[in-house]
């Protein structure tokens, strides 16, 4: 156990989350008072930095196999620690708060690699997972201490280094009365259980599957490059789905797995979306199909995962959506079909920021490895038992 780090009643920290959509940096500044499941937190101020095409296509490529070298991995890290210490200056001017007034960064980082399970072939290929954006580098450049790559730990005691999100949305969302399913729908969706007056040993999570992933790659493919993503729905709402290509996409191993399970673009990534693009076009069918099939895939994948691991084992009432995902009014039209039983809701109207909630839970991760707090979820990752996940670097 670590002694406590940060021993101040409360505190203001810089929430930093660069998602599997590969679409920007989310910047949450957040007051914090108190540690662990008792935090009381208030977003101060949210602001988003677009990465640029060709930085989005780059980091799409170090997200590949076929086209990462060793190079371009050790560029990336500083690099992109140098853009979260401009994010975070920018979102303080924009917030018209002095540095000095912040305490501390908690910065996830972006993931380029994820092991979930040991490679069955390649002994050296164990659980691990990569997130770039180096916290030295970022601590230096912000001139503030930095909390960073969590994930790691949680995979040392036998987790899956995710979901991580559940921690947060617990604090943030439990309620005593009613079942709770938090969907996250960034790159990729990942849905966090909380039943009526749970406690922590209630809560369970796991990866539902693509979130936005496949839909913007379709959308950035279909328009040349024109468009990278698919705003409010409005081209998957002008297409027909094809019922039987959704299906055959449903049969991929990843839905068959039990939790706790965690994906990412090694799986569903370029390569993936690029098959589908293919076997639409074989089909013949429109370019709207295509996006409202693809669409469609999303919502069965989340929807399947409700009924397989989640309704059997708790009552849920609301399906609070948050994530760029939560801005497609198609996608949420087709969850709301597809779960009849349950209120299909975003975060905002609980008047929670639909984007800055990943961002504020790992102001709240970074928050508990200061005070020297047990940040992971076993139920939700699958560890042998809590941990503290978590490095700092200092100025």
């Amino acid at each position: 156990m670590i002694h406590i780090l940060w021993d101040k009643p409360a505190v203001t920290v810089v929430g930093l989350m660069s998602g599997t959509s590969l679409d920007g940096i989310d910047v949450a500044i957040a007051r914090i008072e108190g540690c662990g499941l008792d935090s009381q937190v208030e977003l101060l101020h949210y602001y988003s930095r677009p990465y640029e095409p060709v930085l989005r296509e780059r980091l799409k490529s170090l997200c590949t196999v076929e086209y990462s070298n060793v190079a371009l991995v050790c560029g990336m890290n500083s690099f992109l620690a140098d853009r979260f210490a401009e994010a975070v200056h920018e979102a303080a001017r924009e917030a018209g708060m002095d540095m000095g007034s912040i305490d501390f960064i908690s910065s996830h980082g972006q993931t380029v690699w994820h092991i979930p399970e040991a490679d069955a072939y390649d002994l050296l290929l164990v659980r691990s997972t990569l997130q770039l954006g180096d916290i030295s580098v970022l601590a230096k450049r912000a001139g503030k201490p930095v909390v960073g790559d969590f994930r790691p730990a949680d995979i040392a005691v036998g987790g899956q280094g995710a979901p991580l999100a559940p921690y947060g949305d617990l604090i943030l969302f439990r309620h005593p009365d009613k079942g709770r399913l938090l969907q996250n729908v960034g790159g990729i969706g990942n849905c966090t259980a909380l039943p009526a007056g749970c406690s922590a040993a209630d809560v369970f999570a796991f990866d539902t599957g693509p979130g936005n992933m496949i839909i913007d790659q379709v959308v950035l493919v279909l328009t040349e490059g024109r468009a990278s993503y698919d705003e409010g729905g409005t081209w998957a709402a002008q297409g027909s789905v094809d019922e039987a290509l959704v299906s055959e996409m449903m049969s991929h191993p990843y839905f068959l797995l039990a939790p706790p399970k965690s994906t990412g673009r090694e799986v569903f990534g370029k390569a993936y979306a690029s098959a589908f693009i293919a076997k639409a076009k074989e089909r013949g069918l429109s370019d709207a199909d295509i996006v409202a099939t693809a669409t469609s895939f999303t919502a069965h994948s989340i929807a399947d995962g409700y009924q397989k691991h989640v309704i059997p084992r708790c009552r849920i009432d609301e399906v609070i959506v948050t994530g760029g995902g939560a801005h497609n009014q198609t996608l949420l039209r087709m969850l709301a079909d597809l779960l009849p039983e349950q209120s299909v809701m975003t975060s905002e109207s609980l008047g929670f920021n639909d984007d800055a909630k990943e961002a504020v839970i790992f102001a709240l991760l970074g928050n508990d490895f200061m005070n020297g707090i047990s940040n992971n979820l076993p139920s939700a990752t699958g560890a042998a038992h809590p941990t503290i996940m978590g490095k700092l670097a200092l100025p």
